[in-house]
């Protein structure tokens, strides 16, 4: 595309996760002209109004921000054909794109979803994929068509799921191998390629529906590696917790013991220094580090300096 006018590109996207992604944008030599994030949304224990980590990167380049409550409106979608977008980058938005929008830009709409497709489409890829015990991730580029991620898919990156990932670890790499596929992608399309579109499989389709904070909660009899698994799914958010000696407790880190017993799922058998070890109805959950109610985390040892009554417990 030498001589000819840069890759106009129209930006969507809302949490942190896509910022990497819009800074690859802004670096691959195309144009962004506007950015489109959701509106803001009260945080902080003020309920303030505050800015998505899209519109505040958007703000600190100089970028035009668009905050449509949403994209089925014609004013909205007159607004985006006026920036005469050539792409537009869709990541985590949170907005459903309708067929009349995806038709606006010359190349279409590409999407960086942070999951292998077909498995995993949808709201919670990252957490999900922990929570079935995956061993491995990734980020797929796909053109977008109006259906819930399935349009085909042009470039991928594969990262294993290591045992001591939580959602947040696996979140920021496949945030920055999400920026490096688009990067990727940019670059071949901005040198006059274009990208070969791989139909997804039929087999295979997983669905990552979106967490509720319901699901946070460890149920004992349930097997160890399951709960082991939640609790790291759920870090940093919605946290798993749990009924321990009388007390919910959030539980931030845990591992799994392939330990045999007979004793009834929830039952602490043993604290020490290396944690709370919790009977459930297959293995033993070791918890190392939790947080009582209005208190902060902290480890199994200062919790049992707390809980006299539960150091002597075997």
């Amino acid at each position: 595309m030498s001589g000819a006018s840069p890759l106009r590109i129209v930006f969507a996207g809302t949490p942190e996760f896509s910022v990497p992604c819009l800074a690859a944008c802004r670096a691959s030599g195309a144009e962004v002209v506007a950015v489109y994030t959701q509106p803001d949304r009260p945080a902080g224990r003020g309920r303030k109004l505050t800015p998505s980590p899209v519109k505040q990167a958007a703000l600190d380049a100089g970028i035009a921000v668009e905050q449509p409550e949403s994209l089925k409106d014609p004013a909205a979608r007159e607004q985006l054909a006026a920036y005469a977008p050539d792409l537009m980058v869709v990541v985590a938005y949170g907005l459903i794109l309708p067929r009349k929008v995806l038709a606006i830009p010359r190349l279409g709409c590409w999407n960086v979803h942070a999951s292998l497709l077909p498995r995993w489409r949808g709201a919670a890829p990252i957490q999900r994929a922990i929570l079935a015990g995956d061993n491995e991730s990734g980020v797929d580029l796909m053109q977008m068509e109006a259906g819930l991620d399935t349009g085909p898919v042009l470039l991928e990156r594969r990262t294993p799921i290591h045992a001591d990932d939580t959602g947040g670890s696996l979140h920021d790499r496949l945030s920055q191998l999400g920026a490096e596929v688009l990067a990727e992608g940019l670059k071949r399309v901005l040198a006059g390629e274009t990208l070969a579109a791989v139909p997804q499989p039929e087999a295979g389709v997983t669905y990552a529906h979106k967490l509720d904070k319901a699901e946070a909660r460890l149920d004992f009899s349930r097997s160890a590696r399951e709960l082991e698994r939640q609790v790291r799914a759920f870090d940093p958010w919605p946290v798993a917790e749990a009924a321990i000696a009388g007390e919910t407790l959030r539980v931030w880190s845990a591992r799994a013991l392939d330990v045999a017993h007979q004793a009834a799922p929830g039952s602490v058998l043993a604290t020490g220094r290396d944690g709370i070890d919790v009977a459930c109805a297959e293995g033993v959950l070791r918890i190392t580090a939790l947080q009582r109610a209005g208190g902060k985390r902290i480890g199994a040892a200062d919790y049992l300096n707390a809980r006299p009554d539960l150091r002597t417990a075997r």
